[in-house]
C-alpha cells in the first residue's frame, strides 16, 4: 500500500543531504565547539556557518542568532526572557487567542508571576484584528507575541502591519513572532517588519527534531532561562547540538534555494484540494479569508474563483476542513487504514482531551468543531497524493456518516 504523508505541520521528512551532513558531525567532526583544540575549532566553525545561513536568510546580524532545542524553547525564552528582563517597564503582555500551546501556556505562566495578559480576538477566518491589539497597548505593556502562520487552520497573521504600527507608535514594546509554521514558506525579514524576536523550528523545514533558532534583536533585553558554561553569550548556555544545528542550517539552505517555485507548487496543490473539498456535501473549509461556507456559492466557476483568491491569502501548506457528521478521530484512522496520514489538530495537543483554542476563537459551530481534520503538505507532496486523498474521502465519508447515523 502506497503511503501518503499529509501531516507536515506536525513534522517533516529530513532532506537526504541533511542526514548526510549530520552523519559526518556525529562520526567524524564530533568535537565539542568549546574545546580549544582543532576538533573543537572544526565544530565551532560548523556552528558559525549555520549561524551565517540564518542571518543571511533573515537579513539580520549573525550575533542576533541563537540556537535552542526547538520552537517551544524559542517561544519560552523569548516570552519569559523578555518579560522578566523588562518588567520594570511594565507587567502587561498581549497575545492572540489562537497561539500555539508553546505561547499560550507560557503566557499562563506569566500570569502566575503577576503579569496581566490580554488575549486579543481573531475574526471568523482566524486572522488577528490589528486595531484590537493596538488599542490594548498601555504604558504598562512590555511585549506583544503573535504567530506568523496558524498551525491548525493556516491563517496568516498581520505581522508586518502590527510591527510597523508598534515601531511608529510604541517603540518600547517588544514584538515577538512565532514563525515556526511560516519560516520557509514565505520571506520573513524581522528588521523590515518591526520584529524584535523570531522563533523557528528545524523539524518543520525538513531538518532534524530537537533544534531551533531564536532571533533576538541586539537592542532587546532578554533574561536566560537556563544557566551554564557561558555559551551563546549566556543567553542560551550549554554545549551546542552541533549535528542538529548543522542539519538545520543545511535544511534551511536547501529549502530556500527554490522557495518561490516550491511555494507556488504548494499553492496550486492547495487550490485543487480545496476545490474538491468544497464540492463535497457538508464540508466546511477553515482559515480562508473571504470564503465562508462554500455551499452558499452554487455556481462552480464563481466558487472556484473565490477559492483561488482565498487560498492565496492563507498559508500554502495547511488545509483545514470540517466534515459534518464524522468525528475527526474516526476519519483520521479510516484514512490511516488507506495509508493516508493526517492530523485531527495540533500534534502537540493530540493526546490531551482539550478543545482547540483556535477553533473556539473562530467561532466554529460544535457540529463542525469535533469533525475537523488538518491536511498539511510539503515539497515531497505530489498531485497524485492529493488526488488519491480526495478519492479516499469520497469513498469513506458516505460510509462513515451512515455508520454515525445508526
Amino acid at each position: 500500500m502506497r503511503e501518503i504523508y499529509l501531516d507536515n505541520s506536525a513534522t517533516t521528512r529530513c532532506f537526504y543531504n541533511v542526514a548526510e551532513v549530520m552523519s559526518r558531525c556525529l562520526t567524524e567532526e564530533y568535537g565539542n565547539p568549546s574545546s580549544a583544540h582543532h576538533m573543537g575549532l572544526v565544530a565551532e566553525n560548523k556552528i558559525k556557518e549555520a549561524r551565517e545561513i540564518f542571518a543571511k536568510l533573515l537579513r539580520v546580524k549573525e550575533s542576533e542568532i541563537y540556537f535552542t532545542s526547538g520552537g517551544t524553547e524559542s517561544d519560552n525564552l523569548a516570552i519569559l526572557g523578555a518579560a522578566r528582563a523588562n518588567k520594570r517597564n511594565g507587567m502587561h503582555v498581549i497575545t492572540t487567542k489562537i497561539e500555539h500551546p508553546a505561547v499560550l501556556n507560557t503566557m499562563a505562566e506569566l500570569e502566575k508571576e503577576g503579569f496581566e495578559v490580554t488575549y486579543w480576538p481573531v475574526d471568523e477566518d482566524g486572522v488577528a484584528i490589528v486595531d484590537e491589539a493596538i488599542q490594548a497597548v498601555s504604558e504598562d505593556t512590555v511585549l506583544i507575541s503573535i504567530m506568523h502562520t496558524n498551525n491548525e487552520i493556516g491563517s496568516l497573521q498581520p505581522v508586518a502591519e502590527v510591527g510597523q504600527v508598534l515601531k511608529r507608535k510604541y517603540p518600547k514594546v517588544i514584538f515577538h513572532v512565532d514563525a515556526v509554521q511560516g519560516f520557509g514558506k514565505a520571506p520573513i525579514y524581522p528588521k523590515e517588519m518591526g520584529i524584535d524576536m523570531l522563533s523557528i523550528s528545524s523539524h518543520k523545514i525538513h531538518g532534524p527534531k530537537g533544534v531551533g533558532v531564536l532571533y533576538i534583536s541586539e537592542k532587546t533585553k532578554v533574561a536566560p532561562l537556563i544557566f551554564g558554561g557561558g555559551q551563546q553569550k549566556d543567553i542560551r548556555p550549554g554545549t551546542e547540538n552541533v549535528p542538529g544545528i548543522v542539519g538545520m542550517g543545511e535544511a534551511a539552505k536547501t529549502l530556500f534555494a527554490d522557495m518561490e517555485h516550491d511555494r507556488e507548487v504548494l499553492y496550486r496543490l492547495k487550490e485543487n484540494f480545496v476545490k474538491e473539498l468544497a464540492a463535497m456535501d457538508d464540508v466546511k473549509i477553515n482559515g480562508l479569508p473571504g470564503l465562508r461556507y462554500t455551499a452558499d456559492i452554487k455556481d462552480t466557476d464563481k466558487r472556484n474563483e473565490a477559492i483561488e483568491k482565498a487560498v492565496r491569502l492563507s498559508a500554502p501548506h495547511i488545509i483545514s476542513a470540517s466534515f459534518k457528521g464524522v468525528r475527526s478521530e474516526v476519519l483520521l484512522h479510516a484514512l490511516e487504514e488507506k495509508g493516508i496520514y493526517v492530523s485531527a489538530g495540533s500534534a502537540c495537543s493530540t493526546h490531551k482531551k482539550t478543545e482547540s483554542a483556535t477553533l473556539n476563537a473562530i467561532g466554529l459551530k460544535s457540529e463542525y468543531k469535533d469533525s475537523t481534520i488538518r491536511f498539511s503538505t510539503s515539497v515531497f507532496t505530489s498531485k497524485e497524493d492529493i488526488e488519491d486523498t480526495v478519492a479516499a474521502l469520497r469513498s469513506l465519508l458516505p460510509e462513515l456518516r451512515r455508520y454515525t447515523a445508526r
